[in-house]
C-alpha cells in the first residue's frame, strides 16, 4: 500500500477506530478509563526540561528497555522519559516499575490527527523506537518536525521482511526517518540495509542486558513455605493453544512426582480464570491467584493470572517452559528465567528469539520441546537430575550476565541523539498548541 493511501484511508476510517477502541474497551483490552490517549489526548502536563520519548509496542520491549530508561534518567536531572505502549498489561506494569521522572501514557492510534495531537503536547526533544513497529503517519511526522530519533534494537522477522519488499518505497521513506538503526543481530543489520536504512549497526540484543525480573520478597516467602519443597515446575506467558498441552504433560509428571505442582502464568491474565474453570472440568484441583487462593498440597494447577509476577514464579520453579512457542506466536523471552536460574525448555516457535534460542541451545542451556511428551521427559529429567539442572541453569545464567556491554554500547550510540539541542527549542515552539 502506498503512503498516500494509506495516510487517505487512516483518515477516512477515523469513525471505524473509535469504535474499534470502543469495541476492545468493553473485553478489556483497552483501559476505558484512558481511552482518550488513543485519541492523542492527555490530562498530564508536559514536563519541564528535554523530554525523551521512548515507544515500546507491549510487555516484552517495555521490560526490555527498563534499564535503558534508568540510565538515560540518571545521566541529567533535567531529563524526563515519556514512556508509550499500546497494551493495558504493558501499561499496568510500566506504571508499577518506572523510575521518577519517567511516566507512561498510551501510543495514540496512527491516526494524522490524533498524531499531531500528541506530539503537539508533548514536544519530544528526541525519539527512541524500540524493535519493530512502524506506524507510517507517526513516523512521518516526526520526520517532518525533524525530530532525533533512533531505532534501537530493531528485528524484521522473514515474514515483515518479504512483505516490506513488496512495498520497497514506503520502508526506505519510514526507515529515512531514523538517523540511526540498532540491529538485535547481523541478519536483522542486513534486512535493514536491504531495506533502504543508511545508517545501521548490530551491537546486540538488548534484552540480553536486562536486569532480572523483581520479586516481592515476603510474597516469595510466604509460598515457598506453603509449597514446602515440592517438586515445581513453571509454564511461563503461555497462550491459548498451549495450556491443553501442558495440562497434559502436567499429567504424565505425575505419574513419577504425584506431588508436583504445575504453575501456569498466561501471557494475558485475564483469560486467568477461563483456564482455571477449564483444568477443574477436566477434574483437576486449581487454584486462582487472582481469587486469593495459594497452592493447597492438594493443588495439581496454580493459575498465577497476575501483572508484573513473573519474577516471582521463576524463582519458586525448578523448570520452565517458555510460552509461545508450541503454537505459531514466536516465543517469548528466555533470558528472564536465565537471569534467575532457572533452566528452560521451549517449543518449536520461537522466531521472534531465534539469536537468543540459537546461543542458548549452543551452549546447552535450553532444549525444544514439541509436545505433551517431550514436555513431561524434560521437565522430569530436570526435576530429578540435579547435575542437568545446575549445568543448563549455569550455562543459562552465564549467557545472560556476560551481556552487560550490550547496554553499555547501545547508551554510548544514543547519547548524541539525546543530548541533541539544535533547533529543539525552534521545534517545540512550531509545534506548540
Amino acid at each position: 500500500m502506498s503512503l498516500l493511501l494509506y495516510r487517505a484511508l487512516s483518515t477516512v476510517l477515523g469513525p471505524f477506530a473509535n469504535r474499534y477502541l470502543m469495541r476492545r474497551a468493553r473485553s478489556g483490552k483497552e483501559d476505558a478509563a484512558r481511552l482518550g490517549e488513543r485519541h492523542g489526548e492527555t490530562s498530564r502536563p508536559r514536563p519541564s526540561g528535554r523530554l525523551v520519548w521512548i515507544h515500546a509496542a507491549s510487555v516484552g520491549e517495555s521490560l526490555s528497555v527498563m534499564e535503558l530508561v534508568r540510565r538515560i534518567i540518571a545521566r541529567d536531572p533535567e531529563i524526563s522519559v515519556l514512556m508509550t505502549t499500546g497494551t493495558v498489561t504493558s501499561a499496568r506494569i510500566l506504571d508499577a516499575r518506572l523510575p521518577d521522572r519517567a511516566f507512561h501514557q498510551y501510543v495514540p492510534l496512527d491516526r494524522a490527527t490524533w498524531v499531531r495531537r500528541f506530539l503537539d503536547h508533548w514536544r519530544p526533544d528526541s525519539v527512541l523506537w524500540i524493535e519493530s513497529e512502524f506506524w507510517p503517519n507517526m513516523l512521518l511526522e516526526i520526520g517532518r518536525r525533524k525530530i532525533p530519533a533512533v531505532l534501537v534494537n530493531a528485528r524484521i522477522s522473514p515474514k515483515s521482511f518479504a512483505g516490506w519488499r513488496r512495498a520497497p518505497g514506503t520502508i526506505r521513506r519510514l526507515l529515512g526517518n531514523f538517523g540511526l538503526c540498532l540491529a538485535q543481530s547481523q541478519i536483522d543489520a542486513e534486512r535493514l540495509s536491504g531495506l533502504g536504512a543508511t545508517q545501521v549497526k548490530c551491537l546486540g540484543n538488548l534484552k540480553f542486558s536486562s536486569s532480572p525480573l523483581p520479586a516481592d520478597d515476603d510474597a516469595l516467602s510466604m509460598l515457598n513455605e506453603i509449597i514446602n519443597g515440592r517438586p515445581t515446575w513453571l509454564a511461563a506467558s503461555t497462550h491459548p493453544g498451549e495450556e491443553p498441552v501442558i495440562a497434559a504433560a502436567h499429567r504424565i509428571v505425575e505419574k513419577t512426582h504425584p506431588d508436583a505442582l504445575a504453575i501456569i502464568v498466561p501471557r494475558h491474565p485475564v483469560r486467568g480464570p477461563e483456564i482455571a474453570t477449564e483444568l477443574r472440568q477436566q477434574g483437576s484441583a486449581v487454584g486462582l491467584r487472582s481469587a486469593g487462593e495459594t497452592p493447597a498440597s492438594s493443588t495439581e494447577f496454580y493459575v498465577a493470572d497476575s501483572m508484573g509476577e513473573l519474577g516471582l514464579f521463576y524463582r519458586l520453579a525448578r523448570v520452565a517452559f517458555v510460552g509461545g512457542s508450541l503454537v505459531p506466536h514466536g516465543g517469548q523471552n528466555q533470558l528472564e528465567a536465565a537471569n534467575l536460574g532457572c533452566p528452560v525448555i521451549h517449543g518449536p516457535h520461537m522466531h521472534n528469539f531465534s539469536a537468543i534460542v540459537d546461543e542458548m541451545t549452543a551452549a546447552g542451556a535450553t532444549a525444544e520441546v514439541a509436545g505433551a511428551d517431550a514436555i513431561a521427559a524434560e521437565v522430569g529429567r530436570l526435576l530429578d537430575d540435579a547435575h542437568e539442572h545446575d549445568s543448563r541453569a549455569s550455562a543459562a545464567r552465564r549467557i545472560a550476565t556476560t551481556k552487560a556491554a550490550i547496554l553499555d554500547a547501545i547508551v554510548g550510540e544514543i547519547t548524541p541523539y539525546i543530548d541533541a539541542s539544535t533547533g529543539s527549542d525552534a521545534r517545540r515552539e512550531h509545534a506548540r498548541p
